[in-house]
């Protein structure tokens, strides 16, 4: 079986999904108070951590994780991210996942769980204090025309934690439309990708476009229904 590699089908209705048991698929930040990630870093590194996760051997088939991810995908396709320094990284890194860097940022991402089964390392960890920055002396570099983008919808305000979960949404949905080369070709070159904010014009023409666009439940921070990110992928346009 290969479900986690597959989309859930398109003619799910919302209601029914919301009737299966809710799992969540929990991220975690290494954010140590003295030397915290700079926030596009951060975004980047948790949509490479999701793709990480759907691409490992122990999440399809039949692996040790594959029966939690067809239980997370037959369900609302929720992540909650968390923050932890210290100690309570160390004992959350003991934890059965895998820990994804970036240019100096660290996310780990865990096997789904019950959306009311944390356990007791993740369980205490803060999911408010990810209010992360870019340097204001270094402007981002330009973005290669065949890596694929993610983008940031300008009108809205999240918390870096908030839009870390939504560029994971985004990553997902387009590994998703991918064939299974395309998918190899992508986590061969480290599941690289970049994540930018839109200009209004710019994001009223991807949104109107065939790419796929994360609708956030509405769960915290923003109206349900907002469209958050676009998935920009070379291969999809």
């Amino acid at each position: 079986m290969t479900a986690p590699f597959d989309a859930p089908s398109p003619a799910a209705d919302p209601s029914d999904r919301d009737a299966n048991p809710q799992f969540v698929l929990p991220l975690v930040l290494h954010l140590e108070k003295a030397d915290p990630p700079a926030r596009t870093d951060a975004l980047q590194t948790s949509a490479r951590a999701v793709l990480t996760m759907l691409a490992d051997p122990r999440a399809r088939d039949e692996g040790e994780w594959a029966q939690a991810m067809r239980s997370w995908e037959d369900a609302r396709i929720r992540k909650v991210v968390r923050r932890a320094r210290g100690g309570e990284w160390r004992k959350a890194a003991e934890l059965p996942g895998i820990t994804v860097t970036g240019s100096a940022a660290e996310v780990r991402v865990y096997p789904p769980i019950p959306l009311d089964g944390w356990p007791k390392e993740l369980a205490k960890l803060q999911v408010s204090g990810t209010d992360l920055s870019d340097p204001e002396d270094v402007g981002l570099p330009a973005v290669p025309a065949d890596l694929p983008v993610l983008w940031l919808n300008p009108e809205l305000e999240m918390s870096a934690g908030k839009t870390m979960a939504q560029t994971g949404h985004a990553a997902q949905l387009a590994w998703w439309q991918l064939d299974e080369a395309q998918r190899k070709e992508w986590e061969q070159n480290g599941f690289a990708l970049a994540v930018r904010t839109a200009d209004p014009a710019r994001w009223a023409e991807l949104t109107a476009g065939p790419l796929p666009v994360v609708h956030d439940a509405g769960f915290t921070e923003i109206a349900p229904g907002s469209c958050t990110v676009v998935a920009d992928h070379p291969a999809l346009r």
